[in-house]
């Protein structure tokens, strides 16, 4: 795989805060909570971690049909994502993340059904940490995944974001 030259990112509204988007020339590749002031020194770790060499730019053209599809998404307009994704972790974590993406809109699983759903019955612990590295959330929902127990637990944007997420999706009545 040949190292991207550029990598690219924009800061958009979103009604759970500041979103900002980091994409190569394949894809989406890291959403980060928060304007870039905050996420700078985490996007340049996350760079660094992955051995990326590309330049970090704002590019607003690039990212535009990212952008636009959160927004519909936001406005209950969307209910699946489309973009290209440029995804960087283990073949485990990729695996994990590719079971997130078959959680439909308004849906939930628990790390049990997803460790069930991908063959790894016992590794409830390590969806958990997979989730937990999901570069991109909202693109791949780690936000639908819960307890076992129908509690909201854990998410890296903050309990407050997966509520907001899963009160948009319409998921919060059926987990109550």
């Amino acid at each position: 795989m040949t190292q991207p030259s550029f990598i690219y990112y924009d800061v958009m509204d979103s009604p759970i805060g500041q979103l900002t988007i980091v994409s190569t020339d394949r894809g989406v590749c890291l959403l980060q909570y928060g304007p870039i002031d905050n996420s700078l020194p985490n996007i340049k770790a996350w760079i660094k971690k992955n051995g990326l060499k590309g330049k970090l730019v704002e590019d607003i053209e690039l990212t535009k049909p990212v952008v636009k599809q959160l927004e519909d998404y936001f406005e209950g307009k969307r209910v699946e994502f489309d973009v290209p994704l440029d995804l960087y972790g283990t073949r485990f974590q990729k695996c994990v993340w590719k079971a997130l993406q078959s959680i439909g809109y308004g849906e939930t699983r628990s790390y049990k059904q997803v460790a069930q759903e991908i063959g790894a019955p016992k590794a409830v612990r390590a969806i958990g940490g997979a989730n937990n590295q999901n570069p991109v959330p909202i693109i791949i929902p780690c936000h639908r995944v819960i307890g076992s127990n129908g509690a909201m637990v854990g998410y890296g944007g903050g309990l407050a974001r997966k509520e907001a997420l899963l009160n948009l999706e319409g998921s919060i009545e059926k987990i109550s």
